[in-house]
């Protein structure tokens, strides 16, 4: 991969915002984050955001391959440090008089010279984005969904060489087979990936009439995955290789799957443990009852409503949360205060206020 102009010009850590040192993981972190904020879908009609999108996906593309980031590194610090500018390139850094022929041979080196004809090694395929929307038990049980996406994939008709069957690949006219084309601007010489070819160095003799020779295709798919139990809203899946093909040999990107639990009408889940709202009588939760409730997953269960339970009380009840992570179902009591009364009942009501002597209220509210 021979070294492209723009590396003078950007600096490719500041554009992702990770230090110069940062690993590979922190790299595609970071990465993911932007891409996902800046996203043209999530972003319409917004120039801007389309922009800082691009930049940070040709910063990826470096900083995301071992070899082009060890050779854009190279390039910045004999361009004059991380920040860019050729800064460092002054007489006194170069031990005496500049000598822009100097220059020239060390950059013609480079840029021209002994990369010029390395054809590109294999490329590690594209990690691709997905969605899955699930319901709630299907996210405690876990289950087996069918993703479909639109996306590249190796071509099935030539099975990714490009090439009608029967036939191979010949040297490409333009850059003699060397996959680079190089451009001499004064003492320097710039060199990027040959428009004809790819950067491959080679053609097909008789491209593939379907993905005319480029080896992969834009095609629907339908992935299989298992959505492990216990998923929970807006968690990621990662599917190893099942992502963007890769090219000239490298292995296929990963495909990430975001999955969104739709809510219950019963249900809601706190971490390990899922809650519940119970709605009982006045008498029931003065006197105390036996309720029969549901649960998330197995059959209803009978829970002990104590005498003189208070409206917002929790009642937990082991074993029944989020199973694969040994949760609890935590039932919250509400009392439910009738809105309208017969003759008798609003009777029964006002027995019972006679029989508190008007009082319902105990402790500092007292007066």
């Amino acid at each position: 991969m021979a070294a492209q102009r723009e590396w003078f010009e950007k600096d490719y850590y500041g554009v992702l915002g990770v230090a110069a040192n940062a690993d590979a993981k922190d790299i595609t972190k970071a990465y993911r984050k932007l891409a996902r904020e800046l996203h043209p879908d999530a972003n319409p009609d917004n120039p801007a955001a389309e922009e800082r999108f691009k930049d940070v996906a040709a910063a990826y593309d470096v900083l995301g391959d071992e070899v082009k980031r060890a050779e854009y590194d190279q390039v910045r610090t004999m361009a004059g440090g991380p920040k860019g500018g050729f800064g460092g390139f002054d007489g006194g850094g170069m031990g005496g008089t500049f000598d822009p022929g100097d220059l020239g041979n060390l950059f013609g080196n480079l840029f021209g010279g002994a990369t010029a004809g390395r054809a590109p090694g294999p490329r590690r395929g594209d990690d691709l984005e997905a969605s899955l929307t699930i319901r709630f038990r299907e996210a405690l049980e876990g289950m087996t969904a069918t993703v479909s996406l639109v996306s590249d994939a190796l071509c099935p008709t030539c099975g990714g060489s490009g090439c009608t069957a029967g036939t191979g690949r010949t040297v490409c006219v333009a850059c003699g087979g060397q996959g680079t084309a190089t451009s001499n601007q004064g003492f320097f010489s710039f060199a990027k990936p040959c428009a004809a070819c790819g950067g491959q160095g080679n053609v097909p003799q008789n491209p593939c009439v379907t993905c005319s020779g480029n080896g992969v295709a834009r095609l629907p798919r339908e992935i299989k995955a298992r959505i492990p139990a216990g998923v929970d809203d807006g968690q990621q899946i990662r599917l190893k290789g099942k992502g963007g093909p890769g090219r000239f040999g490298a292995a296929a990107g990963d495909l990430y799957i975001r999955v969104t639990v739709t809510p219950d009408p019963v249900f809601a889940r706190e971490g390990k443990n899922i809650k519940m709202s119970l709605p009982v009588t006045f008498a029931e939760a003065t006197l105390g009852a036996n309720v029969k409730i549901p649960t998330p997953l197995g059959d209803p269960v009978t829970i002990s409503v104590p005498t003189g339970t208070q409206s917002g009380k929790t009642l937990r009840v082991k074993g029944h949360g989020v199973p694969s992570k040994k949760g609890d179902l935590l039932v919250a009591v509400h009392v439910v205060v009738p809105t309208a009364l017969n003759d008798k009942q609003r009777a029964a009501v006002e027995t019972v206020r006679d029989l508190f002597d008007g009082k319902v209220r105990t402790g500092p509210l007292d007066v």
